[in-house]
């Protein structure tokens, strides 16, 4: 962890009162869908962070009452690494990390050797559906997303690619309100067939709410003020006439957990011990999961793999460690991968290094809620969806609601089903 993390890390710990003010066919070949006689808008909200608890009446009367009356998808998912830059991805490419190209937030860059996160647009290394609908359909497209790294990873690909701002310090990241402003100015000035926009507020509070072990009163704020700006969107559908031809597909990208001050796993000076290990690996920490790097003899990878296996799990704090193919996360996700139990968190390389008590990236941070509404007549109405489904099956099903062709090789996902 570089020192500009751990600074923005520390703040972050202390700063909470800052930021508290197809699914019509199972393959994407289908018919698009053309029913209501109009342009089709498919419009992709993504709540930063989101748990299914959270999504009930008292604290997002909106979004709960869309669950009630929209489809509504019992076991959906993130993929893992749970974090924000490989499930947005996900989300626009249909593809696993080990094709896109992010797997993480954070890496290990074994070329440029150092940490850094996947924020450059040729970090993403393949097609997305924001400029696939623009190029090979002539659909205007936009990305509106608050986080600046997001912003970074997906820029040049959306016909309108919004800057976030204002970028709040620390976080990075826009506020909500500013970031609803924008998508709305563009659907005005634009009027884009297809959006994609996060809204990064619930996961910033979320990851400095002390409290989230137990009240939550920075989250719940932060919820409760995201749920006004979903309200917000929907009510300019419907008054600017477009919800009757839309489809919007509210969704998290992964969940929270919240660790305590003293349950923390740190792995550094245990790896750093042991002979075969020492000096010749790198940790990249991404909260509740922790990416590892073997940096020496490449004929001893699969021995060092084996040792460092050994060693973590002597910790309580840890659920499991995976060799990184396993979990198709490609060559920038490192040689093995460890997931913390719940109420845990990775700090390395000291115990100092992570000291903001929300963190996602293991399991318990992989469910999420995804809710399909609008008002275009073919939308079925009230519908639970039990079949699993992830983050990756909405590009497939986007692009075949605009009869969007799979890209080369297929796609990993697969539109997310329900019935006509």
């Amino acid at each position: 962890m570089t020192a500009a993390n751990i600074t923005r890390r520390a703040v972050l710990a202390g700063g909470t009162s800052a930021l508290a003010a197809g699914i019509f066919a199972a393959h994407s070949s289908a018919t698009p869908l053309n029913g209501s006689g109009e342009a089709l808008e498919v419009h992709v909200i993504v709540i930063d962070g989101l748990r299914n608890d959270e999504v009930n009446p008292d604290l997002m009367p909106h979004v709960a009452s869309l669950d009630s009356a929209s489809i509504r998808y019992a076991n959906a998912n993130a993929i893992q690494i749970a974090e924000t830059l490989p499930n947005h991805t996900a989300m626009m490419t249909g593809v696993s990390p080990a094709r896109s190209g992010v797997p993480a937030n954070k890496i290990y860059d074994r070329d440029e050797r150092k940490f850094r996160n996947l924020d450059r647009p040729q970090d993403l290394t393949a097609p997305t559906i924001l400029e696939r609908l623009r190029t090979e359909r002539g659909i205007t497209t936009a990305s509106v997303l608050s986080k600046d790294y997001l912003h970074g990873l997906f820029q040049g690909r959306a016909t309108v690619h919004w800057n976030p701002a204002p970028l709040i310090p620390l976080t990075d990241h826009a506020p909500d309100a500013a970031t609803m402003d924008a998508l709305l100015r563009i659907m005005v000035d634009h009027s884009p067939r297809m959006t994609f926009t996060n809204l990064g507020d619930v996961d910033r509070v979320g990851h400095i709410d002390v409290t989230g072990n137990d009240i939550r009163l920075a989250r719940t704020a932060a919820v409760r003020h995201t749920d006004t700006q979903v309200r917000r969107f929907v009510s300019f559908l419907k008054e600017s006439g477009r919800w009757n031809r839309s489809v919007v597909i509210l969704i998290a990208d992964h969940s929270m957990d919240w660790s305590r001050p003293l349950s923390l796993i740190s792995l550094h000076v245990p790896f750093s011990l042991d002979p075969m290990l020492r000096d010749n690996i790198e940790i990249a920490d991404n909260g509740g999961a922790s990416l590892w790097y073997w940096t020496g003899d490449p004929a001893l990878r699969d021995d060092a793999v084996e040792r460092m296996r050994q060693i973590a799990m002597l910790h309580p704090g840890i659920d499991s460690v995976h060799a990184a193919g396993v979990l198709n996360l490609g060559p920038r996700g490192g040689d093995a991968v460890a997931f913390c139990k719940p109420g845990w968190r990775f700090t390395d390389p000291t115990v100092l290094s992570n000291p903001i008590p929300g963190n996602h990236g293991h399991g318990v941070t992989l469910p999420i809620p995804l809710i399909v509404t609008g008002g275009h007549p073919q939308l079925p109405g009230k519908l639970t969806v039990s079949d699993a489904v992830t983050t990756m099956d909405v590009a497939p099903t986007v692009a075949a609601l605009f009869g969007l062709v799979p890209p080369p090789n297929g796609w990993d996902g697969t539109a997310l089903p329900a019935v006509m």
